[in-house]
């Protein structure tokens, strides 16, 4: 039998666009099917061409919903794939309404863009709404902890807690012979909110591991200091009569942000400033929350003592388009979270465009931003920036706080990778900037495993 391979297809020598080809035992097994996010050049080509042939792959693993993880799933569906695709059934729930999501800014943002005359059919959307619809007809759906066939063969594969968003997965894969791959998604972190730590795969040798690498050689501030630092973001500026704009992922991070404050209302840590989550996606992802209270982590006091975690009389969620613009007219402070995370798309740039220019508001970054994003340049400082085609100056105070990231850094992405024992006879360092692949490749190979590989987008191995 020829020996098993993997062909890195995205968030090699990247973060974004997840999707690692696996061709082992006779069959084509995807793992992760992510959009390229950043620049919208670059990304726009990666994410139109696929370099295989849907048609010919027998099932898809999915670690996650985010979109860099999920986002070409319905490009897939478009391309004829017809095959299963595996996921956690909080997974499956969340892609019900992301990928629709998705499709539809697509369609706004072309629409938008034609109104300009800024575009022509080679920017059209990837996929449409009836293409993200679809992907729901092929997912199964699996619990964490139970081995599945992943389509009728000798390959198996069992989903553990990852600790990242509701419902992400490490995916523990092995054939008949005992060879086996792990993938370990986006690796969570301990002792965050909601959701459970991350639990890695069972000890024993790992031939090959597919690991991430975002925060690799970096640390973040703990759970209390990003709380403590948070509370005093809030309070300076609804001191200053102003309005704290939050870029937030739609699912997990709107959720965390929206407990931590529920907290520190309670607690009286912040004044009682009206707090807007402006995002359609985040009403429709907490709902999905609300559905799978089973996978909370219980140990938190707030999740023991109230199921209602995510109302409060000061939250509230905007749904309509009205209702958004009707913020910019808002008086005296509040606080806005709204998506996108990386200020790539969605209502952000919408309140950036009208409130960035005014020192006494704040711009609070609690996740990620990855490279040739807006987020990261208005993080970085640049200013002016370009937002919905027209150049801002930035006045607005910038805040970052690590301590809300959902993955990993360098010390827990060490735990993670001692918890699978080992020894690792194999691993490929991939989902990280070039300094983090270095820093993942650095601490692989103090824990013991000789063979470590920075892969590049396309490239082959034989496992």
């Amino acid at each position: 039998m020829k020996a098993p391979t993997v062909t890195f297809w995205g968030a090699a020598g990247q973060v974004t666009g997840s999707c690692h080809l696996l061709e082992w035992g006779g069959q084509r097994i995807l793992l992760d099917a992510g959009l390229f996010q950043g620049r919208r050049d670059a990304s726009r080509e990666l994410n139109a061409v696929l370099p295989f042939d849907p048609r010919h792959l027998t099932g898809v693993v999915l670690s996650h919903a985010h979109i860099d993880h999920s986002g070409r799933l319905p490009l897939l569906v478009a391309r004829q794939f017809d095959g299963p695709i595996h996921a956690t059934p909080a997974t499956r729930d969340l892609t019900a309404v992301m990928l629709p999501d998705s499709a539809s800014i697509q369609e706004s943002d072309y629409r938008w863009l034609l109104k300009k005359g800024r575009v022509g059919d080679e920017a059209a959307p990837l996929y449409t709404m009836a293409d993200a619809h679809g992907v729901q007809e092929l997912m199964h759906a699996h619990p964490y902890r139970k081995a599945f066939r992943v389509n009728g063969g000798d390959l198996r594969a069992t989903f553990h807690d990852a600790g990242h968003i509701l419902g992400s997965a490490s995916v523990d894969l092995t054939d008949d012979n005992g060879f086996r791959v792990v993938f370990s998604g986006d690796i969570g972190r301990w002792h965050q909110p909601i959701i459970r730590d991350p639990t890695p795969p069972p000890k024993g040798v790992v031939d090959a591991l597919i690991i991430e690498s975002t925060y690799a050689g970096r640390r973040h501030d703990t759970t209390t200091d990003a709380t403590a630092n948070l509370a005093a973001t809030v309070r300076r500026v609804a001191e200053r009569g102003g309005k704290l704009l939050i870029p937030s992922f739609a699912v997990g991070r709107a959720q965390e942000l929206i407990y931590a404050l529920h907290e520190l209302l309670d607690q009286g840590a912040i004044p009682p400033v009206p707090i807007y989550v402006d995002s359609p996606l985040a009403l429709e992802a907490t709902a999905v929350f609300r559905m799978h209270p089973e996978i909370f982590d219980t140990t938190e006091e707030m999740i023991r003592e109230d199921a209602r975690i995510f109302d409060h009389r000061l939250v509230r969620f905007v749904r309509s388009v009205e209702e958004s613009k009707a913020l910019n007219n808002l008086r005296g402070p509040a606080i806005i979270i709204a998506a996108s995370g990386m200020c790539e798309a969605g209502r952000i740039l919408h309140h950036l465009k009208n409130h960035a220019g005014q020192p006494e508001n704040g711009i609070l970054f609690v996740g990620f931003q990855a490279e040739h994003t807006l987020g990261r340049r208005i993080q970085e400082g640049v200013s002016p920036v370009r937002i919905l085609g027209e150049e801002r100056e930035i006045a607005a105070e910038v805040v970052s706080i690590s301590g809300y990231s959902a993955h990993g850094d360098d010390d827990e992405l060490r735990r993670w990778v001692r918890g699978l024992g080992g020894p690792i006879r194999k691993a490929f360092c991939v989902h990280g900037e070039p300094e983090a692949l270095q820093a993942m490749k650095k601490l692989l190979l103090e824990e013991g495993v000789e063979d470590v590989v920075i892969p590049s987008h396309g490239e082959k191995f034989t496992l």
